[in-house]
C-alpha cells in the first residue's frame, strides 16, 4: 500500500474467531473469542429494508473493510469483525489484482 493510503486505515477494528472451549460439563463447544485488532478503512456498500409479516422489518447491510494484507492475511470466512458496537460477519475476501498489499473483506453487518 503507499504511503499517501495508509491514513485511511483510522479505525481499530477487533477479529473473532471461533475457538474450542470445554463448558462445566467438560464438553467442547465453540465460542468467539477476540484474535486481534488491526487499522481498517471501514466502507458502506449498500443497504436494503425489506418489510416481512407481522409487521418485521429485516434490513441487510453490507460494508466493504480494507485492511493491510500482512496483517489480515490469516482472516477466514468463518470469523467475525467488531467495530464499535456493531458486528460483521464475512461473506467473502479479496486481494484486489493480487498484489498481496490490501484485503477487502465484504461484510454483513449483524443486527441484534
Amino acid at each position: 500500500m503507499a504511503k499517501r493510503q495508509t491514513n485511511r486505515l483510522k479505525h481499530k477494528i477487533d477479529v473473532y474467531g471461533n475457538t474450542k472451549v470445554l463448558n462445566e460439563l467438560n464438553e467442547t463447544s465453540y465460542e468467539f473469542t477476540k484474535i486481534k485488532t488491526l487499522s481498517a478503512e471501514i466502507v458502506p456498500q449498500t443497504g436494503s429494508l425489506q418489510r416481512q409479516q407481522a409487521e418485521t422489518i429485516l434490513t441487510n447491510v453490507t460494508h466493504k473493510i480494507i485492511v493491510r494484507y500482512s496483517a489480515g492475511k490469516d482472516i477466514t470466512k468463518d470469523m467475525q469483525i467488531q467495530f464499535r458496537n456493531h458486528r460483521f460477519e464475512i461473506k467473502y475476501i479479496l486481494n484486489p489484482y493480487f498484489k498481496n498489499e490490501t484485503l477487502e473483506i465484504f461484510c454483513q453487518e449483524v443486527l441484534e
